[in-house]
């Protein structure tokens, strides 16, 4: 690769550490192929990291000012050795190059081996209508992750402890670097003996069996706000497993499915239902007890009604999620029942009826004129 070492990174050759890592970061970050698309940039890239690979080693650098670079040619940078071979360039690398979707991202970061929050949970819920409309408490069986009451979490047997794992000093991860076309990347890995927790257990707790947490299932009572309807999510803190090494619990989110009712119909914060009525209560009205959710209630069915007429009772309907003094209304459809059979007295008298309103009951019969006396 052509070009001066310490004239590609733009320091002089009695350049400190530190002035060449200040300079390595600035050029890579100018350089790197997901940053720059001018052409020439992915050369001028690898020619940095050649450079600064030679010249942030103390050996390395030596051969190279004695030699140029045939000193440092043969085998230099060789796939395969170990990450604390490398002077720290895979850390300085991670740093420059987080987010940028290289092998320094988010996911080669040094493991946390403090406590991690436990997982969220999910339970369905289902629910008559009633108590969708009205809410309440309802008890639940949750199946989850609790911390282990013998050891208190951490998973060791009471009167044991833990130690910092060896093969990845407490860090929970191992890193070995690889060679790219565009230089050297760290790759890294969960470290096979403590399996990323950075601590190795002297004895594991016998109760459960070193995890440190017991699934468990446990009863809860939860209160239903009124007015929820189907995918109303309510969120319950703290209830979801438990973390780990002793870390915040996740929460539980409670999904609710409505069943439906035989009787009524939600529609948004409204009710509806129908009621059926006989031809004689709809031409002379009457007051008839209809079901409601608060239970029956009387309205008036004013005479001359007519099919399919919608009444209104107006704040009998389902409580507005969070402010439930707020109630929509209930519409009550109106049917209206034609005898099709009558008896001799019942005939005789809606025919004079037909006659007082000039009406023939030829064509269609009686049902025609039954029927015409809701359509006027």
């Amino acid at each position: 690769m052509a070009g001066d070492y310490y004239q590609i990174l733009g320091v002089s050759r009695d350049a400190s550490k530190e002035e060449l890592k200040r300079s390595y970061r600035r050029l890579a970050r100018k350089y790197h192929p997901d940053v720059n698309k001018e052409p020439g940039a992915e050369d001028r890239f690898k020619e940095v990291n050649r450079a600064y690979e030679v010249l942030s080693e103390p050996e390395t650098r030596s051969r190279y000012d004695r030699f140029g670079e045939a000193g440092v040619s043969s085998g230099a940078g060789a796939s395969g050795f170990e990450y604390g071979d490398m002077g720290g360039f895979a850390d300085i690398f991670e740093s420059i190059f987080n987010g940028f979707g290289g092998a320094g991202g988010p996911s080669t970061s040094r493991r946390r081996t403090g406590p991690v929050r436990g997982d969220d949970l999910r339970l369905d819920l289902k629910l008559d209508f009633r108590e969708a409309v009205f809410g309440g408490e309802k008890q639940i069986r949750i199946p989850h992750l609790e911390s282990c009451q013998v050891c208190g979490g951490n998973g060791a047997k009471p009167g044991t402890g833990s130690r910092s794992c060896t093969t990845c000093n407490g860090v929970g991860q191992v890193k070995r670097a690889t060679r790219t076309p565009f230089g050297s990347f760290a790759q890294v890995s969960s470290c096979p003996t403590c399996n990323g927790a950075g601590v190795v257990i002297e004895a594991k707790c016998e109760s459960c069996n070193g995890a440190g947490r017991k699934q468990e299932t446990k009863k809860l009572k939860i209160t239903i706000p009124p007015g929820v309807d189907n995918g109303t999510r309510l969120r319950v803190s703290s209830e979801g497993d438990a973390g780990v090494r002793n870390g915040t619990p996740g929460d539980l989110y409670v999904y609710l499915f409505v069943e439906s009712d035989p009787e009524f119909t939600r529609e948004g914060i409204n009710i509806s239902s129908e009621i059926s009525i006989s031809y004689l209560q709809a031409i002379l009205g009457c007051r008839v007890e209809v079901p409601t959710v608060d239970g029956a209630e009387e309205v008036t069915i004013p005479a001359g009604t007519q099919p399919n007429k919608v009444l209104v009772m107006e704040n009998k309907g389902v409580p507005r999620l969070g402010n439930p003094v707020s109630r929509g209304n209930h519409l009550i459809t109106v049917k209206v029942e034609i005898p099709k059979k009558l008896n001799a007295e019942e005939k005789e008298l809606l025919e004079k009826l037909a006659t007082i309103h000039g009406e023939s009951t030829g064509k269609g019969g009686l049902e025609g004129f039954l029927g015409g006396l809701f359509h006027k």
